[in-house]
């Protein structure tokens, strides 16, 4: 029966987006929202390619995954999803997959699985930071960013949204910060198969990322003066999460220079735990005027 929270209803099409169709043994078929995107978001097909490679695997969950962004994605076609089973091991099972489009690839991930094992333990501090439910929503904190802006816009980013963020640090030009803070959640509850959560934290693990390297030169995401595009994506998965409990994203940008900038970030449960690590560069380039 259909879902008709409107809350809930971003999530069931994202859960939807991220359910692969199976065409044949180590090939899939993905598809993208029915949005005005110009090209396809890049954690969404992260998130698809890791869904594929997780079809293949038994009773493991991902350790880590390597990907770059090959090309731009068309999101008013389907995306094909090719698996290279590159080893089954006794603890470790590896995968590759290739996101094709007319006869040429897109995107690439090589992805890590392992059985569950006990070893030593230990981790970076959670930093300090705000409860979520203190902080701005996303509809509050955008209704200023966006007032200049054309109804055709804000109606886009005012749309409803399977996931909730909430910023720890307001945009200030003069601050010129090397980091950010930002709470995340999806917008409803999730079914309990890790590989869901861990697929739906990929895909927002590269939505404020790339912001990152941009903030030394107070630049906002819509700076017509550049252009930006994720290039690679790396993740780590270090212990149990929920995409569906508040989790704090610490990003920082080390460096940033030849037209790509570097970031990476840290993912903690709100009791301190860090589950994830994220690095990623990606494209920052200024788009050179005719005179």
């Amino acid at each position: 029966m259909e879902n008709l929270d409107e809350t809930q209803r971003p999530l069931d099409e994202l859960v939807a987006l991220l359910d692969l169709e199976e065409l044949d043994l180590n090939i899939f078929r993905g598809t993208s929202p029915k949005e005005s995107r110009v090209r396809v978001f890049g954690g969404q097909v992260a998130a698809q390619a890791l869904v594929a490679a997780g079809r293949t695997v038994e009773d493991t969950v991902a350790h880590s995954l390597h990907a770059y962004f090959l090309r731009a994605g068309d999101p008013s076609i389907p995306i094909l999803y090719e698996v290279d089973r590159i080893r089954d091991g006794r603890s470790f099972t590896t995968r590759r997959v290739v996101a094709i489009q007319r006869g040429r690839a897109i995107f690439n991930l090589q992805a890590s699985f392992q059985h569950p094992e006990s070893g030593p333990s230990h981790q970076v501090a959670m930093p300090d930071a705000p409860d979520p439910e203190s902080l701005p929503t996303w509809a509050e904190r955008m209704a200023k960013t966006l007032e200049n802006e054309s109804q055709e816009v804000r109606d886009w980013f005012m749309r409803p949204r399977p996931l909730e963020l909430r910023y720890v640090e307001s945009f200030d030009p003069e601050r010129r910060s090397q980091g950010q803070h930002v709470w995340f959640r999806v917008n409803g509850r999730l079914p309990d198969p890790p590989l869901l959560h861990q697929c739906v934290v990929a895909y927002a693990s590269d939505m404020t990322l790339l912001d990152t390297a941009t903030l030394p030169h107070a630049l906002l995401w819509n700076d017509p003066r550049y252009m930006m595009a994720s290039l690679d994506h790396a993740m780590w998965f270090h212990r149990d999460l929920r995409a569906d409990e508040w989790l704090l994203y610490s990003q920082e940008s080390p460096s940033s220079s030849g037209a790509r900038g570097f970031a990476w970030g840290h993912l903690f449960r709100r009791d301190g735990t860090l589950v994830a690590s994220v690095a990623q560069e990606g494209l920052v380039r200024p788009i050179r005027t005719k005179e």
